[in-house]
């Protein structure tokens, strides 16, 4: 009777510490998270005046088609925007040189509209080719990529001199485009090294041209990238002695 009893107390022991070794009971509920909440923006909507749509409520408006308010020459001492303004758009102003905003961003979501001229002059790096710099300093190529044979690290979509679209989503010279661009900046060490680089994802005419790829360094005409610290940057779109044009263009801060 005592070895029963001693039996039965051993069991009843194992089941104790099994019980205990199980996950509580759960439920539907058990994996909802209900804080924090996600705050409430309301988002554009599309415009027949644009291409894309209008900016959300929690964006900067960089360009609304009216003047280059917020926009300065990328000359020494920054001086007025040159570039032409009218029917919505700003236009490169040939040999007068880049602009860029005033403000400064880091990690961001960024909506430009562009347009390479109707009457194709030129070929190849020639024909409506300008360039929309992330932080001032890594190019996303823009260029008149429609039938125009060039370097495929040069075209439309590229992160130029460096990575090639992964497709070629450009559309006939005179229609507008967009870019869609989601940018994180690169994180450097007291030393000056990058200890992380900056990603870019790039959907051009809604169609994904870069996923989150890896900026080397400097997007340079001639040479290979280099490494060269910053903090905060601006904007910057290039003249490149074509007249591309511009508009709708909003950025949100991430």
């Amino acid at each position: 009777m005592k070895k029963v009893t001693m039996i039965a107390a051993g069991l009843l022991t194992a089941a104790v510490a099994h019980a205990q070794l199980q996950p509580s009971k759960q439920t539907p509920e058990s994996s909802e998270l209900w804080n924090p909440v996600p705050r409430v923006i309301v988002p554009g909507k599309a415009n027949p005046a644009v291409s894309g749509f209008t900016a959300p409520s929690d964006a900067i408006v960089l360009f609304d088609g009216r003047n280059l308010d917020n926009w300065v020459s990328s000359k020494q001492g920054n001086p007025a925007a040159p570039w032409t303004v009218g029917d919505g758009a700003m236009t490169v102003s040939p040999k007068s040189g880049d602009i860029q905003t005033k403000q400064t961003f880091g990690d961001y979501q960024l909506h430009i509209e562009w347009r390479t001229p109707a009457k194709v002059d030129g070929n190849g790096q020639g024909r409506g080719n300008s360039g929309i710099f992330m932080q001032g300093i890594y190019e996303l190529q823009v260029l008149d990529s429609y039938n125009n044979p060039t370097y495929s690290n040069g075209q439309a979509g590229s992160i130029y001199k460096q990575t090639m679209p992964l497709v070629n989503a450009t559309v006939a010279p005179g229609e507008w485009q967009t870019y869609d661009v989601v940018y994180t900046a690169p994180h450097f060490n007291k030393d000056g090294q990058m200890t992380i680089p900056p990603y870019i994802t790039v959907l051009h005419n809604g169609v994904l041209v870069q996923n989150h790829t890896a900026i080397q360094g400097t997007t340079p005409y001639i040479g290979q990238p280099t490494i060269e610290p910053h903090g905060r940057g601006p904007i910057k779109l290039q003249d490149h002695n074509n007249t591309t044009s511009f508009r709708n263009i909003w950025i949100r801060e991430l």
